[in-house]
């Protein structure tokens, strides 16, 4: 039986996203989140759609918790046949909360526990699997895509280290510890991709980067002009893509669109 797991998924986008591969994709969707009960309520709401997703509880940030879903996933279904990184946090404008605190947070959910999650799960992907990894960029990643993973979580490193002696901007990061953190995560998915060709080419397994849009979310706030449904087009379009395809393969989309790094 083929799988997809979809990580953050009790609302928002990755709810969506879970409604419609649960409409589209052969096989046991399931449904994560780091709170249970929270899970288990957002399933019950798809099985009042006539929906039938199944629940599984992840902490991306507990390394316990993702090699528990890794053990299950490798026990009952042999692997995996598509991963949605989803999960991801952003602190609001206006929040008081002192920026290198905001970073350090940021990144340990948005960079680190993505990467921990790849490190966990990839091996696990099947032949002809798809991971696909939701990003929002609002800076290009360009200077940073020829890094390899080593210098890329170093890079991610100095980031928070240099928010806690206030000088990030002196040293040329953004002002926003949320893009920082999907910069990273682009680039990681970039870098994965690669790996990935030189390890498992005749798996022919594709891995991508999206943009959802603007989403009205809990955390993009209700002016956003896209409904979840609409910003989970893409990445289910990426998760769907027919066995065999040879494409798209390391590359950053929205609206279905490659754009160039």
């Amino acid at each position: 039986m083929p799988v997809a797991v979809v990580t953050g998924s009790n609302k928002g986008i990755g709810l969506a996203i879970v409604r419609a591969l649960c409409k589209k994709f052969s096989g046991d969707v399931y449904l994560t989140a780091r709170d249970t009960g929270r899970g288990q309520a957002a399933v019950a709401k798809l099985q009042e759609e006539g929906l039938k997703p199944l629940f599984h509880q992840l902490d991306i940030n507990d390394l316990q918790s993702i090699q528990t879903l890794r053990d299950f996933l490798k026990e009952k279904y042999g692997g995996l046949n598509v991963l949605v990184n989803n999960a991801g946090i952003a602190f609001k404008v206006d929040d008081p909360t002192p920026f290198h605190i905001q970073a350090e947070e940021t990144l340990k959910t948005n960079f680190f526990a993505t990467k921990d999650i790849c490190n966990e799960l990839l091996p696990l992907i099947k032949p002809l699997g798809k991971l696909i990894m939701l990003c929002f960029l609002e800076h290009h990643p360009s200077p940073l895509h020829r890094s390899v993973q080593c210098e890329l979580v170093k890079l991610m490193e100095t980031f928070v280290a240099d928010t806690k002696k206030g000088v990030h901007e002196k040293e040329g990061w953004p002002n926003t510890a949320y893009g920082v953190s999907k910069i990273g995560v682009t680039v990681l998915s970039r870098i994965q991709a690669r790996m990935l060709n030189e390890k498992r080419k005749a798996d022919q397994i594709l891995l991508n980067a999206c943009c959802p849009g603007w989403v009205r979310t809990d955390m993009a706030g209700p002016k956003a002009p896209k409904t979840p449904d609409e910003g989970a087009e893409t990445p289910v379009y990426l998760a769907l893509l027919p066995p065999g395809a040879d494409g798209p393969h390391g590359q950053y989309l929205s609206e279905k669109t490659i754009h160039p790094w």
